[in-house]
């Protein structure tokens, strides 16, 4: 075990498309005592020139670059882009099972993960209560997605870009199972956080100090709960049965009525303007269930040596404002070294009071002190350009490029895996 704080770290930026996967080495004084610790694992899609195999040779080489042996393994909340590189197979030879295989001694979730969470709870488990169904809610999100990608795979009037902006995020919110029961297995111990827990990294890490600033509980603060304030659970279960009637032609309301094999000339127009209003309200379900899940984002701030280093998944202002809202923590976030980009660079996920208090932000790239940050992304995958919403989005890349050492992974080259960064502590 090191006894004393490291000398430097090494961060490894893992070429997974669109989705996140970093791997944090600190480094100690003497000879094998190295610290490995990987946050994230997962995506939602691929660059072209990516090869075969790309989420399997991810995880050999993050075997081989902890030496077979993680300390810690981090999953910031449960989107396929963040944690389905942790999913197993039969044969025990995927991707989840290398990473198992590396035997982390703790792994750190938010609190809503917490596998004998009350489906009452307002935190994780300590004798808390609470007349709000929000863990219970979030295990819906995963059938509503479900039920709205089929629903949206059989409907031919939504044209493509609806369809796939659907598909992407329904698919994203799907449950991921095998990945969510191998992080709950893997670790010798489980840890499940909210603001201001110990993090359970103070003895894997000796001499870092880790702070949790998100999410909070909804004890704490209520933002991260984006539903209606009332009947929640029946607001997203009705929204999803709407649907039954489309993937079940023989569940007609008028079972005598007379059916048609091609519409009337005359209903055309109406049956179009139906689909389309079904698709945008399909398109703004699967939206609003996104944005919940990434609000129950792990906020982690790691502390070593004066410096600062900020990994807060995909953390969006609801989660933030919490934090935020404490002056305390605006200070503390002052002189972070280290800012790994949200939500891979959205516009939400990046508060202007979190961005504009940076002190460590230049726009001279002979700054010692300048900002470095670390993105990881895929363009044309998620929002559009029309609306400002693509991710990344172009006005936040030109200031993190502008104003911050930025690692981005879509800068790699074909056949490179990973962007390597050395930081002295």
């Amino acid at each position: 075990m090191a006894t004393s704080k490291p000398k430097s770290l090494t961060i490894r930026s893992y070429q997974v498309g669109f989705g996140d996967c970093f791997l944090l080495t600190f480094h100690y004084p003497g000879t094998n005592k190295d610290r490995h610790v990987l946050i994230d694992f997962g995506s939602t899609g691929q660059p072209k020139n990516a090869g075969e195999n790309l989420m399997l040779r991810v995880a050999q080489d993050i075997k081989k670059q902890c030496n077979g042996k993680l300390h810690a393994v981090v999953a910031t909340h449960r989107h396929k882009d963040h944690i389905s590189g942790f999913a197993t197979n039969k044969k025990g030879t995927a991707s989840g099972d290398l990473i198992a295989s590396c035997k982390p001694d703790v792994v750190l979730q938010p609190w809503t993960e917490h596998p004998k969470a009350r489906v009452d709870a307002k935190q994780a488990p300590n004798g808390m209560t609470s007349n709000k169904a929000f863990v219970a809610a979030l295990g819906n999100m995963h059938a509503i997605s479900a039920a709205i990608l089929t629903e949206a795979q059989r409907r031919k009037s939504l044209g493509p870009t609806l369809k796939r902006e659907i598909t992407f995020l329904g698919d994203d919110n799907l449950s991921n199972l095998s990945a969510v029961e191998n992080l709950m297995q893997m670790g010798k111990k489980n840890y499940y956080l909210n603001f201001g827990a110990k993090s359970g990294l103070e003895r894997v890490l000796p001499g870092v100090k880790t702070t949790v600033l998100g999410p909070p509980t909804l004890k704490q603060s209520s933002e991260i709960k984006i539903q209606r304030s009332k009947d929640e659970d029946e607001f997203w279960m009705f929204q999803a049965l709407a649907n039954q009637f489309v993937l079940k032609p023989e569940a007609r309301i008028f079972r005598r009525a007379k059916t048609y094999t091609t519409s009337p000339a005359y209903t055309r127009w109406f049956i179009d303007r139906l689909s389309s209003i079904r698709g945008e309200q399909l398109l703004g379900i699967v939206r609003a269930l996104d944005k919940v899940m990434n609000n129950t984002s792990l906020i982690l701030l790691f502390e070593v040596n004066g410096k600062k280093l900020l990994f807060p998944g995909d953390a969006q202002i609801e989660n933030w404002s919490y934090a935020l809202s404490k002056p305390a923590i605006r200070r503390l976030l002052s002189t972070v070294n280290v800012y790994k980009v949200g939500h891979h660079g959205s516009r939400n996920a990046t508060p202007k009071t979190l961005w504009n208090g940076f002190k460590n932000r230049s726009t001279k790239k002979t700054d010692k002190r300048r900002l470095k940050s670390f993105m990881s992304t895929m363009k044309d995958k998620h929002g559009k350009v029309a609306s400002n919403t693509e991710v990344p989005r172009r006005t936040l890349v030109k200031a993190l490029d502008g104003e911050s050492e930025l690692f981005n992974t879509q800068s790699l080259k074909k056949g490179s895996i990973s962007l390597v960064c050395e930081i002295k502590l």
